[in-house]
Parts: C-alpha cells; structure tokens; sequence
C-alpha cells in the first residue's frame, strides 16, 4: 500500500500520520512495511525493535518554543552534551525554559579525554562552564555511552533527583543522546507499553514519550541542529576524520611568531605576536595539521586546499563558505584554550602572553576559555 500525504492512517504507536513518499519526514513508512500489523510508522519500528529514539530540527524558533513547555511540568531535565565540543552542544537559554525543574548535565564522550587527566578538574571545568553559560545544574556527570563509563553514577544520579518524575531528554544533534536513550530504557523501561506522542501547542515538533515501568516517562526532544559546528557543515564522507572515535593524542608544536598551523583545510591558527612558546593541539588523529610561515599561509592554502589541506576534498567543501578571521589575545600566564566548534581546540602555554589570529568558514563558533586540561 503507498500512503500519500493525504491519506488518513495513523502510526499505532505514536500516532503520527503515516507517509510512504519521504523518507526523512516524520511518519515514514516503507511499502513492503506497509501489510505488518500493527502499523508502526519507521521510527516507532526501529524504537521498539532496536532501542533507537531520535529526531532531528534545524528550526530554533520550534524548539524554543518546545522547550518552553518543560517549565509548566514537574519534571527532571536531562541535558546532554559532548566533552569534545561543549560550547558547541551546550543549548543556550535552557534555564529559562526548565523554569524550576532540576537540571542534570550529561557529558558524554568522556572517553576521547587522555587517561591521565584528573576526572575530578574535567568535573570541576564543566561545573564553572555550566555556570557561565547560564545553568544552574543540580549535578554534572562525565560519562562514555560508547564505554559504558559513569552510568552506575548516573544511575543514582537519576535516583536521588528523579522521585517518581518524567524525565525530559535535551540534547544538540551528536552528542549521543540516542545512545544515552537507549540506555535509560534498558534500565527503566521494557518497552513493551504503547509509544505516545503529544505537542505542545503552537509548534509542529514532537515529543516521543517512552513508557517507563512506573507509568511515567522518557520524553525524548528533538536533537536541535546547531550550523555554528563544523560537524554540521561539513559533507558526510568528511565526518570520519574530524569527529574522534578514540582518546585524544594531544601534539605539541613549538612556534615561533608569525608562524601558521593548517587544520587541514578547515581552520588556520596563526601565531601573530608573542615570544616562542609551545601550543598544544587536541584534535581527531583523522586531521593532519601542516605548519608554514605565516607570510606563504595564503598562498598554500589557494594553491593546496582540497589537497594537501584536507579534509574538505575538492568536491565537498559547498557548504562551507568562505572564511572568516578572529583575533583573540591571551593574556601572560593564563591558561587559555582557543576553541573551534566542532574541531576541537589548541592550548597555549605561553607565560608572554600571544596574539592569534584564528581563520575558520564564516558563522563557525570560536573562542577563548579555561583550558579544559
């Protein structure tokens, strides 16, 4: 049977009109899916079969106004974000859409942090980046969905702060929330309970509420695209080498000024004033990082971009735009990283103090920070 965008069946499990004309629109159905019974639209299918739960906006204005009816519940508010790119999944704002309700921050990748890093200072930095961006978190909890890292922690956790509660799952896209989902309903969840979706009024998004063994739910939010990452830009076949899969290997480049370091073709980090001294580099072991003086930085990068300066290949840079300059100083003696979105960041070790300049495509997040290690 096709189902086309007029025809009235709903999904038996969230209840969504079902579609069989696009793929990637909400209520989906394959046709040779289209005789099973009961009828699940894809998504419902792939969450009951395969623990997987998750949708996608690029629509802020949505969102927002999604997340602003978690104020009126009584509810605990998960929020998750990525160690690798904190600022870039952090969601902005969220304090004054929760209202009242208790905040835990969820950071995952934790295992992409070199072993030797006290777990209790990357506790601590979230702890105080948290605070500068305008959280207030009732704790924060470093764990590796991939690792299976922190999650007994998380557990009691959950236990303490949840008291009979829905709980509310936010997240940017990638940070591991399917994952971090998946997890919640193998511990509280058998899933054996219809799915039910319901809207806030005003906005088109959905909001998959998993059945938990109390009666209360998992209420899992749509993932929200933010295009200040270079994780968002980027073309998929160039994914693998900049997103980390395993613990980062940090690379040390002593610099002289005006000297330039090539991240790939997707950043230039150029050294303009200060005394020689060491940066160090946490980035994907995928990226090659290529050192120049900087007066032949322009010319290798026109000559060598798609390249030598990879990734983006020659075909896949479309989407990344030109680029675009930001000068940060450091201050002498502080411990400063400068964060790209996405890529990753470099620490300066300088006791002088530096003037960077830092090249990346237009509307990409960069800034200084406490370093993280």
């Amino acid at each position: 049977m096709n189902f086309t965008a007029g025809t009235d069946v709903r999904c038996s499990g969230c209840g969504i009109r079902v579609q069989s004309e696009h793929k990637d629109a909400l209520g989906y159905i394959p046709q040779a899916a289209s005789e099973r019974m009961p009828l699940l639209c894809q998504r419902c299918y792939r969450m009951k079969h395969y623990n997987e739960a998750s949708s996608v906006t690029r629509d802020q204005g949505e969102f927002l106004r999604l997340l602003g009816g978690i104020a009126a519940t009584d509810s605990l508010v998960v929020h998750i974000t990525d160690i690798f790119d904190f600022e870039g999944s952090v969601i902005s704002g969220l304090q004054r859409f929760v209202g009242d309700n208790p905040v835990v921050l969820v950071v995952n990748k934790i295992d992409l942090i070199p072993n030797d890093v006290n777990p209790n200072r990357i506790r601590n930095w979230v702890q105080r980046r948290a605070k500068e961006e305008g959280l207030r978190i009732a704790d924060a909890v470093l764990v590796s969905a991939k690792r299976n890292i922190g999650f007994d922690r998380l557990a009691d956790t959950l236990g303490q702060l949840r008291q009979g509660k829905d709980i509310f799952v936010v997240g940017a896209t990638n940070v591991g929330k399917s994952s971090f989902i998946n997890r919640l309903i193998s511990d509280y969840s058998s899933l054996e309970a219809e799915l039910t979706v319901s809207s806030y009024p005003g906005t088109t998004l959905d909001l998959v509420h998993i059945p938990l063994d109390d009666e209360k739910h998992i209420i899992d939010t749509p993932g929200i695209v933010y295009e200040w990452r270079l994780t968002e830009r980027l073309h998929k076949s160039d994914l693998a080498a900049i997103v980390p899969t395993r613990t980062l290997k940090p690379v040390t480049y002593q610099l002289n000024p005006r000297q330039t370091l090539f991240f790939g073709g997707l950043a230039r980090f150029d050294f303009v004033e200060g005394g020689r001294q060491s940066f160090t580099c946490y980035v994907s072991n995928g990226i090659e990082i290529h050192r120049t003086k900087l007066e032949n930085a322009d010319a290798l990068y026109a000559e060598h971009k798609g390249t030598l300066l990879k990734p983006p290949g020659k075909e896949e840079d479309g989407g990344l735009g030109p680029m675009t300059k930001h000068r940060f100083t450091i201050r002498p003696g502080s411990n400063t990283d400068v964060y790209i979105s996405g890529l990753g960041w470099v620490r300066s070790h300088g006791k002088e103090g530096a003037v960077i300049d830092v090249h990346v495509p237009k509307g990409i997040k960069v800034i200084t920070r406490e370093s993280l290690i």
